[in-house]
């Protein structure tokens, strides 16, 4: 059996949305899949540093920074100095932010839960021990995880 990994991560990828300008709008805000993706990880790791958030999504400095502005100006990050050091910067989300977060959260977990929902247990429990593999070989690559310009 010859399988085109490539061609079944190119499909997944456009069926999970990732190829999309923007992953959602939430009262009038268009929010980007990169912005979801630093809205989930701010609300998970609770007032990280900004070197935190862009190291755990994998971006660079530049770039995260211009993200963070971003939802800054729309109100669903807050941006605070450090008490122990004024250079570093802690990142909270706003009351909208979360709501904003909660929101996609909701929305991806329901689309997931649909998904799943098509499978027997056997199969769901397959594909979660799948992905749980796969996720671990990929952060073991030598190509993965390095910072997008």
């Amino acid at each position: 059996m010859d399988i085109n990994l490539r061609e079944l991560f190119q499909i997944m990828t456009r069926r999970l949305g990732l190829l999309n300008k923007n992953c959602c709008s939430m009262g009038g805000v268009d929010i980007s899949l990169v912005q979801s993706h630093i809205l989930y990880e701010i609300d998970r790791q609770h007032t990280p540093s900004i070197q935190q958030v862009a190291e755990a999504l994998a971006i660079d400095i530049t770039t995260f920074s211009r993200q963070i502005q971003t939802l800054v100006k729309a109100n669903l990050v807050k941006k605070t100095p450090s008490a122990e050091d004024g250079r570093v910067y802690l990142l909270s989300l706003t009351t909208e932010g979360k709501f904003v977060a909660a929101t996609i959260d909701q929305q991806m977990n329901s689309y997931l839960n649909e998904v799943f929902n098509q499978m027997n247990d056997f199969e769901r429990e397959t594909v979660v021990r799948s992905i749980q593999l796969l996720n671990t070989s990929m952060s073991k690559s030598a190509m993965c995880c390095k910072p997008m310009g």
